[in-house]
């Protein structure tokens, strides 16, 4: 009597085969090349708060600005907008939301996970939620240590807790945003770094500098509609961010960058579903 074929596996949830994705691929984030690049970005700031720190410990006369001292609550406003916001969030989207689909393809791991009874959507969705993760759980840990060593120097934590609360949110926003536009990159370009390092740090800057309507297709002139820090007026950072001063406002920055979120992960989660990816030999 012959055998009766074996039915073909059933195909698993979408949200099930997300999960299941995000639970393989966190632990391979977190221990990754990628995570020591990631915390020699973050820790750059927090040594620099250790040094300032130690020396106002030892006495050092506070930096002023037109005989004016500087507070704490302002170097570490200035951090955030520098280092965090400008450089270390839409850095760490390149290095990470390029790499979800990308280092499958070049490692020819793509073909075992694309042979699973998952759908493909749900491959990149779930990488795309270990890098949140995985970014959050460093990127945010380390601008609390900032702040609790930058902004007691002539300033009360208590007074600045609400504008830390929104700073995490405003940071964790915008490594959710810029993940999924290097998602998409990722999926649908065979060289997305490169793509995404001039998007980043050449295209953006030229174009929230530029007057006119070209600002509004980067990710950075929503965010500064969020940014809750101002610099003090006739002081050197405040002339860089009169550049920028043309920002929109609160709601519209929020529902654009959740727009661009949503659309960008959607349009990625397609490609990756519809593309053929050609393995090098």
């Amino acid at each position: 009597m012959a055998d009766t074929p074996r039915p073909a596996p059933r195909a698993t949830g979408f949200v099930y085969a997300a999960m299941r994705v995000f639970d393989l691929s966190i632990g391979e984030m977190l221990w990754s090349r990628r995570t020591v690049f990631m915390a020699l970005v973050v820790g750059l700031p927090v040594l620099i708060a250790i040094v300032l720190r130690a020396l106002q410990a030892m006495g050092a006369a506070p930096i002023s600005v037109n005989n004016n001292a500087v507070t704490g609550p302002f170097i570490f406003g200035l951090m955030i907008w520098v280092f965090f916001l400008r450089f270390s969030v839409p850095v760490l989207g390149v290095f990470y939301g390029t790499s979800l689909i990308a280092d499958e393809v070049e490692d020819k791991t793509i073909t075992y996970l694309f042979t699973r009874p998952i759908p493909r959507g749900a491959i990149l969705v779930g990488k795309y939620l270990a890098y949140l993760a995985c970014t959050i759980f460093v990127v945010l840990p380390s601008v609390v240590v900032v702040w609790l060593l930058i902004v007691p120097m002539g300033g009360s934590l208590g007074a600045n807790f609400m504008d830390l609360l929104k700073d995490l949110g405003l940071l964790a926003l915008g490594l959710a945003v810029y993940g999924a536009v290097f998602a998409l990159i990722g999926a649908a370009m065979k060289r997305p770094l490169l793509s995404g390092l001039v998007f980043v740090l050449g295209w953006e800057p030229i174009a929230v500098a530029m007057p006119g309507y070209l600002k509004r297709l980067s990710v950075a002139y929503y965010i500064q509609g969020l940014v809750p820090h101002a610099m003090p007026q006739n002081s050197p950072m405040s002339l860089i961010q009169d550049i920028f001063r043309e920002v929109p406002g609160f709601a519209e920055s929020l529902i654009w960058l959740v727009v661009i979120m949503v659309l960008c992960l959607w349009l990625a989660a397609r490609t990756v579903t519809r593309r053929e990816y050609v393995l090098e030999q």
